[in-house]
């Protein structure tokens, strides 16, 4: 009696373990598939807004999005799924070569979308700080689909190239043995573990170059903006006290009061956007960096915590990039109200009053050169001005 409960309580004890477990497991299964299904969605939502939306594909900015759409959206699909069936099921099923084309993907997907991210920040820089001649000058159709291309190229040679040649695993093949089979069951885990020089190179090249890059922008958008109220503002009290009658004054406040609001709202867009990515990715790439150099010691659940935290990026993108902007929540409401006319933007051919500020996917800035000048720029500026502005405000 003794000896048959004694092998008995292994058994229960296994048995309330599970028991205990499966609320958590639930909760986790229903946690990935939420932030799967809404990056899904959100994406697919982007991309065929600017495909079914005319005036959405004027905007150059625009072809920058739906490309890092699409690689979020690739992420979702292609990524998460079996990071979620292998984090459910503690261990995986699909062999050692998938698990090497799996991890590839998985640097190739997050580096590109991340490298999009940086090239929007750069696009909103050269639109919103330099003039609109400049700004022509260096976002053409060719130097956009080659920098598109550069997001997709690079990531590469990160990626597959040294994955697939086991570069990564140079020093350090026997701790990655240990891990693989470290349970002592028959199964096994995907295991990716990177030696010091690979965690380096890969983490500069995917997230620090991009990180130091997209802060130098986004401050300079912020000062320019902040920049243009206050000159808008000044001339504006200046022709208020020169003598313009009340009514055009009371126009004038609520011009400027206007224009802070945006340039206020365009600011706390900018911080939302900087704050979101380095919350998502920060995490990640510090451990990346530093596991190697204190012998492989982060816990297995840290590094899920902080790879999902990074995948969760991609549901945010579509929300962040898209959602804030007026012009995409339109196209969205006629894809989902099956094109009510009341979301239908109105005819570009009708009276209205001019576009003074251009707004950029949540970057507004009011344009300084007719202010700066005294609207004594060249023909050539001018028509730019409002071939430029007449586009974004669309």
């Amino acid at each position: 009696m003794n000896v048959s409960a004694a092998g008995q309580m292994p058994v229960m004890e296994e048995l309330v373990s599970e028991s205990d477990s499966m609320p958590k497991r639930m909760a986790l299964i229903c946690f990935l598939s939420l932030v799967m299904l809404m990056s899904i969605l959100g994406n697919l939502l982007v991309m065929v807004a600017v495909c079914k939306d005319r005036q959405l594909r004027k905007i150059k900015t625009n072809y920058f999005i739906v490309s890092l759409a699409f690689a979020d959206l690739l992420v979702s699909v292609l990524v998460m799924p079996f990071g979620a069936i292998e984090l459910v099921h503690q261990h995986w099923i699909y062999g050692e070569t998938f698990c090497l084309v799996r991890t590839s993907l998985d640097v190739l997907l997050t580096t590109a979308s991340i490298l999009h991210l940086c090239c929007i920040a750069l696009d909103r820089y050269y639109a919103i700080c330099c003039q609109p001649l400049v700004y022509r000058n260096k976002m053409t159709p060719m130097r956009v689909a080659l920098m598109i291309g550069g997001c997709w190229v690079i990531p590469t040679f990160i990626s597959f190239l040294p994955i697939m040649q086991g570069w990564n695993s140079i020093g350090i093949d026997h701790l990655i043995e240990q891990r693989r089979h470290s349970d002592g069951s028959n199964s096994t885990s995907c295991v990716f573990m990177v030696n010091k020089p690979y965690a380096l190179t890969c983490s500069v090249v995917a997230f620090y170059i991009p990180l130091v890059l997209m802060v130098l922008a986004y401050q300079r958008i912020y000062v320019t903006a902040r920049a243009h109220a206050l000159q808008i503002s000044m001339l504006q009290r200046a022709g208020g006290a020169a003598g313009t009658s009340g009514a055009g004054v009371d126009s004038a406040d609520h011009q400027r009061n206007h224009r802070m609001r945006t340039e206020t709202k365009a600011a706390k867009t900018l911080c939302i956007i900087m704050g979101c990515f380095c919350l998502c990715w920060a995490p990640f790439f510090v451990t990346n960096v530093v596991d190697p150099f204190i012998d492989y010691t982060v816990p297995d659940k840290l590094w899920a915590a902080c790879l999902w935290l990074g995948y969760i990026n991609s549901m945010l993108n579509p929300i962040l990039y898209a959602f804030l902007n007026k012009s995409f929540r339109r196209a969205f409401l006629i894809i989902l109200c099956c094109g009510r006319k009341r979301y239908r933007r109105p005819s570009i051919l009708g009276s209205g009053a001019p576009c003074t500020a251009t707004q950029i996917n949540g970057s507004t800035h009011v344009l300084k050169y007719s202010v700066l000048h005294n609207g004594n720029h060249t023909e050539q500026e001018k028509k730019s001005l409002h071939t430029e502005s007449h586009e974004s405000c669309l």
